[in-house]
């Protein structure tokens, strides 16, 4: 093996992930016709509501009884970063702050001090299928941002650069730039307090969507920075000259360039970069800080208050169907797409 590849792992529903990532999970699903609740025209027979995550079916509902998705859970110590390519999620929260955002948008979102939240699937179509698919990542605070006011900011399909990159024969490489820069071109700022808002970090998440036969020369970063290819579908990919079918995670030396090459048809790849934090971290479920003390405390304060408690009337708040994309603040503001 290259000796600038540091490890290869199988993707599973959860993926792999290096400091300063926490978790990294893939959500594709072929939802059905929707029953005109938004919910699926189908039968839940037989699930496992709360667990289903069987990746042998087309579907599936997760925690949702009605509609699926994820209910109201609470998060501190760290930053949700949803990317939808696919289909459409539902947002509201604890501090009464909701919207809708899909289809190539992506929410950018602190849990900082404390959180709930819902992140729902409505199935709006109710003539054809529902398809779905959603990458969500877990970036750590460093304790000093730990108890940082909570914050979410969309991050829109319309605002996220993509960078074009011309192969042969007409084929094209393109990044969708969520974090990070490539060359002169930056990403959108991130949620203030994050880890990658300080370009010292070099926190790079880039969607990468290579044509067939191109390649693509990722630059060098610095030391102390982890670097992994997430290579989620296409038939074959190079990587320093080492061939890889999709469903594996490649570690990679951060500090020296590398080239990954695409196969005969489309590859597409998810890259998550950034520099370490040197902190030591304890996670427990929805709750990620730097001591067993500090996890405690973080659930008496939850149940001492819900973290602002839950203005919605369920805790599968879905928008009404006929709201397009949009964002509501804390402050008022919103934002209509």
């Amino acid at each position: 093996m290259s000796d600038y590849i540091l490890s290869v792992k199988p993707l599973g529903f959860t993926w792999p992930v290096l400091n300063p990532f926490i978790f990294c999970a893939h959500h594709r699903d072929r939802y059905p016709v929707g029953n005109g609740m938004m919910a699926p025209n189908a039968s839940l027979k037989g699930r496992q509501i709360g667990q289903d995550f069987d990746a042998r079916l087309p579907w599936r509902m997760y925690h949702g009884h009605r509609i699926p998705g994820f209910p109201a859970h609470p998060h501190r110590g760290f930053e949700t970063i949803t990317i939808v390519t696919e289909g459409l999620v539902d947002h509201s929260d604890s501090h009464g702050q909701a919207g809708r955002y899909g289809r190539g948008d992506v929410q950018w979102m602190t849990a900082g001090s404390g959180l709930q939240h819902s992140e729902m699937f409505p199935l709006l179509n109710a003539i054809e299928e529902n398809p779905l698919e959603l990458f969500q990542v877990w970036l750590n605070l460093p304790s000093a941002s730990k108890m940082a006011e909570p914050c979410f900011k969309m991050l829109w399909a319309e605002e996220i650069p993509v960078v074009e990159i011309e192969g042969n024969d007409g084929a094209k490489t393109t990044i969708d730039l969520i974090a990070g820069r490539w060359n002169g071109t930056l990403a959108p700022d991130p949620a203030p307090d994050s880890w990658a808002a300080d370009p010292h970090n070099e926190v790079n998440i880039w969607n990468i969507h290579m044509g067939a036969n191109t390649k693509l020369n990722i630059p060098a970063s610095e030391k102390n920075v982890s670097r992994v290819l997430y290579f989620y579908r296409g038939q074959s990919l190079q990587v320093d000259n080492e061939s890889f079918e999709s469903g594996h995670a490649i570690e990679l030396k951060a500090d020296v360039e590398i080239v990954i090459s695409g196969g005969t048809g489309q590859s597409h790849v998810l890259m998550l970069q950034g520099r370490m934090i040197n902190e030591t971290v304890y996670q427990y479920g929805p709750f990620v800080m730097n001591s067993p003390i500090e996890i405690q405390q973080a659930y008496i304060d939850f149940q001492k208050d819900g973290f602002g408690g839950w203005p919605w009337p369920e805790y599968d708040h879905v928008h009404p169907a006929d709201r397009g994309r949009f964002a509501r603040y804390r402050d008022g503001r919103e934002e209509v797409r």
